[in-house]
């Protein structure tokens, strides 16, 4: 299939290298597709739904996702640059499978003050993400760089940070109950204490 049309219903296809970019897509339905090698850079994808759905080697950078449900979605090895993910409409993925990011650059995106318990985020470069007010219980973000990423009042509770790099995390203003760390990169959790520290004797 070469094209994607608004208001249609897709089910259960491989659609290969679609180019759309800059263009909006309105009221499709997708159910158990997989996107592989597309390009959707700056399209809008309104009032959308990607149930159970895969985006393999695909640019979907600047997509705007206005009123879509991504209920189960993965995207392996993508462009997934500048999203603000807070337009989506979440209230049916609630019932579904979380969101899924591996191996992909997600950079300037927003998640601001969305519940995304059990989001995989992992293996991934997140420079310069929200994640303000964001609950992220059980979330899997291991492996993942996090540099100038912003963190506060973000819920982590249970959530795997394993060989995640780059991380500016105050637990005092973010809750870790339980959260899995590891070493040397969890010795950033120290910096914003006021706490002094110093060599062994």
């Amino acid at each position: 299939m070469s094209e994607i049309r608004s208001d249609t219903q897709y089910n259960d296809l491989t659609l290969g290298e679609i180019h759309l970019d800059r263009n909006q897509i309105s009221g499709g339905e997708f159910y158990d597709c997989s996107f592989v090698l597309c390009s959707f850079a700056e399209t809008e994808f309104l009032n959308c739904k990607f149930n159970n759905c895969v985006f393999e080697g695909c640019d979907l950078s600047l997509m705007r996702v206005t009123g879509s449900t991504f209920s189960g979605t993965r995207f392996v090895n993508s462009k997934v640059m500048g999203v603000d993910w807070t337009l989506a409409n979440w209230s049916a993925s609630l019932i579904g499978e979380p969101l899924s990011f591996l191996e992909c650059s997600i950079n300037h995106s927003t998640f601001i003050g969305l519940h995304l318990k059990g989001i995989s985020i992992k293996d991934c470069m997140a420079t310069d993400v929200d994640f303000r007010d964001t609950d992220l219980f059980q979330a899997n973000l291991s492996g993942t760089n996090f540099a100038e990423s912003l963190f506060t009042n973000t819920n982590m509770t249970e959530a795997d940070l394993r060989n995640a790099q780059n991380y500016d995390i105050n637990p005092a203003k973010n809750t870790l109950t339980k959260a899995k760390f590891s070493l040397p990169e969890a010795m950033a959790l120290l910096f914003s204490m006021d706490i002094e520290l110093s060599g062994s004797k």
